[in-house]
């Protein structure tokens, strides 16, 4: 009795501090972060209810003997570092900024927690600042502040840039911000002598013992792959659309097709980088019109025709106004307007009407949430409207197109990279995917439900073996067909497709269906699961929130941590979506208990490379967030979340102290429900919480 109640009381405890977390999440959006770290993270309770987890775990960790069991008690170990690494960075570690100014030797920092002076065992002074851009761009790739340093009197030069620190004596310097004149440099301090040596030491001990965990024969992992099931049903783990174009007769003079086509291969300066003028001019016509051409007009006739004839397409109702109330304040009777319609004579009529939403959006901050948020929204779609107003009256000042200096200081692009960009954009890839992998699905679920759940006998086995063909047939052309736009993107955009939210929902689309091609040989109901999967990720991606835009990555992106980082939490995350509709088949069941026994163990098996990638992920997270910005947690709302789901999906490997995971019932509802953190983790924070991550959307 004794012993059931310190359970019940340490998983009290372990989900009390989920909530917590969770709604600390939602008062930093409200009152902010200073208000959270005051009351909640940086609290003394708060401090205790880890120590009292801290506690609970090494008790239980001797009650269950885990000495018997290495790779357990060494994982269970790792956590028990990384909390004691956390706390004496708590405890020991301070951190501050320090402004450096040419021509000025510095030997003290201003602390941040209390603002007061701390003197530095060396010296500092600052040589020169410079912002590094990318080739013919004004997109910064990197900050260098090239700076002395004074130690036991020899000066030293260094540079110190995004993802370059300085460390001297203990003391870790970086890259924060800058003068506008150049003439200064500011540098955030950090000085953790214990805290990150041990916490480090805890992250490997984590990967070591998750791969240990994997790999020991001993453990619960390695025996559910050699379940009986297995037996019968085998696991192999090593293992263009129709375009609509309605031409019409146009009351505008339009360029011609053949002059406009000696356009598209003319190489400018777009967002930053070198692109094909085909590029800036179907982001134009998109973003006007929401859609890549115009009544059969090619996006280089239209951009050459606004140049060319401004006084007859001002008129041309081209710009997109989605919101009703905003049709409503503009007397407007469609969906589109024309340039014209936002002016009243010389009066620009979204200035005045911003001008009041603004007012209002004060006067109703104390009025309610609701009437304030109306606001809000309609505030941003004037924004939106305003922008693209903005490009076309950029475009007619002649700076909205940025041709190549010809001074030769900036590389061209190779011609094949320029075909390669203009077949990307003129295939579909994303809107053919979602279309034919989410009308698959739903036909290779059908199927599926069909032939191994309402059929038997030979007649059945051998009518479902045909169909079954065709579906793994249309998921290796999904897959091939994805993966070959996805690296003609990384070949066009010249890194890595992990930059924003819209690549990540690409990697994570594609796995899925790499997963459904290796293992839908020994689990059939996988084929309907990776379509229905892969092509409402598709959907996401292709939702116009998304930016499908390929530009350079911001300078503290330029890390080779990113890759490392995302693709490990977009692989659990896929592995916890293909868990989660395993769940739904399985509780949608009703007969056949051996097929809803495999679903179960399926799913059983996919929960250990899921956690363990989310946990390594979230860890080498953790790593590079200290090497570009001194600091390995701080808290962020992603961050937050991500531990939370980290949490809540541990918690089903504890089948012995917590019974009702034996359930399949109450496992696969688990599994359902948990899923629930991976959307808000990825969207939720995205574009309701916000914070530092917020700009992978």
């Amino acid at each position: 009795m004794k012993e059931r109640l310190w359970k019940n009381v340490w998983v009290v405890l372990y989900v009390v501090l989920m909530g917590v977390l969770a709604i600390a999440t939602f008062l930093e959006h409200a009152y902010g972060t200073t208000f959270v770290q005051t009351h909640i993270y940086h609290a003394c309770w708060f401090c205790g209810l880890w120590g009292a987890l801290a506690f609970g775990l090494v008790r239980a960790c001797g009650k269950c003997r885990l000495w018997k069991r290495l790779p357990v008690l060494w994982w269970h170990g790792s956590l028990l570092v990384i909390l004691g690494g956390a706390m004496l960075t708590y405890l020991t570690g301070e951190k501050g900024y320090v402004h450096l100014v040419q021509g000025q030797e510095v030997k003290s920092f201003i602390r941040t927690s209390d603002q007061q002076t701390r003197v530095l065992p060396f010296s500092l002074s600052l040589d020169s600042f410079r912002v590094v851009y990318y080739p013919g761009t004004e997109a910064p790739s990197d900050y260098k502040s090239y700076v002395g340093c004074k130690v036991n009197g020899q000066w030293k030069e260094e540079v110190i840039s995004m993802n370059h620190i300085l460390s001297v004596e203990g003391y870790r310097f970086y890259q924060s911000s800058y003068d506008p004149d150049l003439s200064g440099s500011w540098l955030s301090v950090n000085y953790d002598p214990w805290g990150i040596a041990v916490t480090y030491a805890g992250y490997l001990c984590l990967a070591f013992s998750s791969l240990w965990l994997l790999g020991s024969r001993r453990e619960t992992f390695f025996r559910l792959l050699r379940h009986p099931l297995w037996r019968k049903t085998g696991l192999l783990w090593l293992g263009v659309c129709a375009f609509q174009l309605t031409a019409q007769a146009r009351p505008v003079s339009v360029l011609s097709r053949q002059d406009a086509e000696k356009l598209k291969m003319r190489q400018v300066i777009y967002h930053d980088r070198v692109a094909p003028f085909h590029t800036l001019a179907r982001d134009f016509v998109i973003k006007l019109s929401g859609k890549p051409s115009y009544h059969g007009l090619t996006p280089e006739q239209v951009v050459a025709s606004w140049l060319l004839y401004p006084e007859e397409w001002q008129h041309e109702p081209m710009f997109r106004v989605k919101s009703e109330r905003l049709r409503q304040e503009l007397g407007l009777k469609s969906e589109y307007a024309a340039l014209v319609d936002l002016f009243d004579r010389k009066t620009y009529r979204l200035e005045g009407l911003l001008q009041r939403l603004q007012d209002e959006v004060r006067n109703t901050h104390e009025k309610g949430w609701l009437e304030n948020r109306q606001a809000k929204k309609l505030e941003k779609e004037v924004l939106e409207l305003d922008e693209k107003v903005g490009m076309v009256l950029m475009l007619q000042k002649g700076t909205f197109i940025r041709p190549l200096p010809e001074d030769g200081s900036v590389t061209p692009l190779s011609p094949l990279r320029i075909r390669a960009e203009i077949f990307y954009h003129a295939v579909p890839f994303t809107k053919i995917l979602f279309m034919a992998n989410l009308s698959l699905g739903l036909l290779a679920l059908g199927w599926w439900v069909y032939s191994y759940v309402m059929q038997e006998g030979d007649k059945a086995r051998n009518w479902r073996s045909r169909w079954r063909r065709i579906w793994v047939w249309a998921v290796w052309m999904a897959c091939l067909f994805h993966w070959t736009s996805y690296l003609l993107r990384w070949y066009i955009g010249g890194r890595i497709p992990l930059g924003n939210g819209h690549e990540t929902m690409l990697f994570l689309a594609g796995f899925l269906l790499l997963c459904t091609c290796i293992w839908q040989r020994r689990f059939s109901f996988l084929l309907p699961t990776g379509l229905l999967l892969s092509g409402f990720t598709f959907l996401v991606a292709y939702l116009s929130e998304m930016n499908p835009q390929i530009t350079p990555l911001m300078p503290v992106l330029l890390s080779p941590w990113l890759s490392l980082h995302v693709s490990l939490i977009m692989v659990s995350y896929a592995l916890f979506a293909l868990m989660c509709l395993c769940s739904i088949l399985a509780l949608s069941i009703r007969r056949h208990t051996w097929q809803r026994q495999r679903l179960t163990l399926f799913c059983r098996v996919l929960l250990y490379p899921a956690v363990l990638c989310l946990g390594i992920g979230i860890f080498i997270g953790a790593v590079w967030a200290n090497v570009s910005w001194g600091s390995y947690w701080a808290w962020d709302p992603k961050e937050v979340w991500a531990l939370i789901t980290f949490m809540l999906y541990g918690m089903a490997f504890h089948v012995q102290s917590i019974p009702r995971f034996r359930n399949p019932y109450f496992f696969h509802w688990f599994l359902i429900v948990s899923f629930s953190a991976i959307l808000m983790t990825y969207f939720g924070v995205n574009y309701v919480l916000g914070g530092m991550h917020s700009y992978a959307g």
